[in-house]
């Protein structure tokens, strides 16, 4: 598992996050030393004008009148003053340079001897010593006075322009990300096999000129697939009519001649007839049919297997409980026979068609027992115009489970070609159900 999120929205959110927060934080150091000197000077001023005060307080006050005046500063004022003694324990100043920078100050206006430390006798706060002739005192401030809240408002402020950017950030690179959410599901419409429509030609100059590449690609797509069904469609219309008049000589020949090569005639034609229907069908496009919403996938394979059966080709079933399926009926039934012409005629005889359902899919499985597909030619069987050399490359198009494949991709399926147990092939195809979890089973 991995915090690095997939989608390119939150990819670009977190970068330009990052990028403004070690911004925010430079600017925030920037802050702090550029303010470090003007706050000392700052804090020193308020220490001096009190220190004067308290000291030219002292001077002039009547001796008897001293002490009610250390008082009325300590309770109104809250500052404290102290006499010096001689072997009086003070704690050294930190190493921060705010504080060097306020001692440094304070020498300069009180006088060399001036000491400031943040801790006298055990007793932490801010002291600060002055003489008055031979006899030291010491004035202990209250932090109120010399600390401020600026540096929080501006370090508040910071963090609340910075969630402002922050949200303004996902605005933009969700407007930018929306041509390129629709060109997304415009690949995954063609992917099924669908021509989407153009897309909007929107956005930055660059997604402006990949919308009109991709809508140029699309439209040379269509145009393609357009010109290849309409070849394919002529040229079977061409051949089936000689086909048609051969067929019709023939019937028309005494029974004079060979029987054996007028039967052979006679297959050789209805191959021909069959690869015809092939391409038409390889041609025809999968999404011109109506999508029947709630399709019953078992009578779609009983109405292909009873053809079988009137054709007096057994074709067995095991058909389980399916829920409706949005389904287009000729195509699936289209994709049924060929997996079953195609198992009878690389499968022997024995052919069954299986159905079922899992929590997520459908599947229809046609099983045989003939020589199989190699595992590393499954997926190129899939191919238009694809036939092996073994046992499964005899007469054919190799259109045949290129057509299966197709057909399952527009339902937005799959198909798997893989080795049965005991010999033969087991091909499976796996429709999505539909969203409804309520879907009702329909009895086979």
């Amino acid at each position: 598992m991995t915090l690095w999120p997939r989608t390119l929205l939150w990819r670009s959110v977190l970068l330009i996050a990052l990028v403004l927060i070690v911004a925010h934080l430079a600017w925030l150091q920037i802050f702090r030393v550029s303010e470090r000197e003007p706050r000392a000077r700052q804090i020193a001023q308020q220490i001096v004008s009190v220190v004067n005060l308290t000291r030219a307080a002292l001077i002039t006050a009547q001796p008897d009148k001293r002490l009610s005046l250390l008082i009325d500063l300590s309770q109104r004022e809250g500052i404290q003053v102290y006499l010096g003694e001689p072997d009086e324990k003070v704690a050294p100043l930190p190493e921060r340079e705010v504080l060097r920078l306020v001692a440094a100050e304070l020498r300069s206006r009180l006088g060399p001897d001036t000491q400031l430390a943040t801790s006298r006798e055990g007793v932490r706060g801010t002291w600060v010593s002055f003489k008055i002739d031979d006899d030291r005192f010491w004035v202990l401030l209250p932090r109120s006075r010399l600390e401020r809240n600026e540096p929080l408002r501006w370090i508040g402020w910071g963090a609340f322009v910075l969630l402002l950017a922050l949200l303004g950030a996902y605005l933009i690179v969700a407007r930018i990300n929306r041509p390129l959410r629709e060109l997304t599901r415009a690949a995954a419409q063609m992917g099924q096999g669908k021509t989407p429509p153009p897309v909007r030609e929107t956005g930055p100059a660059e997604l402006r000129t990949l919308a009109s590449a991709f809508n140029q690609m699309a439209a040379d797509l269509k145009r393609l697939d357009d010109e290849r069904a309409l070849l394919l469609a002529g040229v079977s219309h061409d051949l089936r009519t000689p086909l048609s008049r051969i067929r019709l000589g023939l019937e028309l020949l005494d029974d004079k001649g060979d029987p054996g090569l007028k039967g052979g005639l006679v297959r050789d034609i209805e191959d021909i007839d069959a690869a015809i229907n092939q391409f038409l069908d390889f041609a025809r496009l999968a999404d011109a049919e109506p999508t029947d919403a709630a399709a019953d996938l078992n009578a779609l394979v009983r109405g292909v297997v009873n053809r079988y059966a009137s054709a007096g080709v057994a074709v067995t079933t095991r058909l389980a409980p399916v829920p409706p399926l949005p389904l287009r009926p000729m195509a699936i039934q289209r994709l049924v026979a060929n997996l079953v012409d195609n198992a009878l005629r690389h499968g022997g005889p024995e052919v069954e068609v299986v159905t079922g359902a899992m929590p997520a899919h459908a599947f229809l499985e046609v099983l045989d027992r003939g020589s199989g597909i190699p595992p590393q030619d499954a997926e190129r069987m899939l191919q238009p115009f694809t036939r092996l050399d073994s046992a499964r490359g005899g007469p054919g198009t190799g259109l045949g489970l290129a057509i299966v494949e197709r057909v399952a991709r527009v339902h937005h399926g799959s198909v798997s070609l893989v080795p049965r147990d005991g010999g033969g092939l087991r091909a499976r195809v796996e429709l999505p159900l539909l969203d409804n979890p309520g879907s009702r089973l329909r009895d086979p």
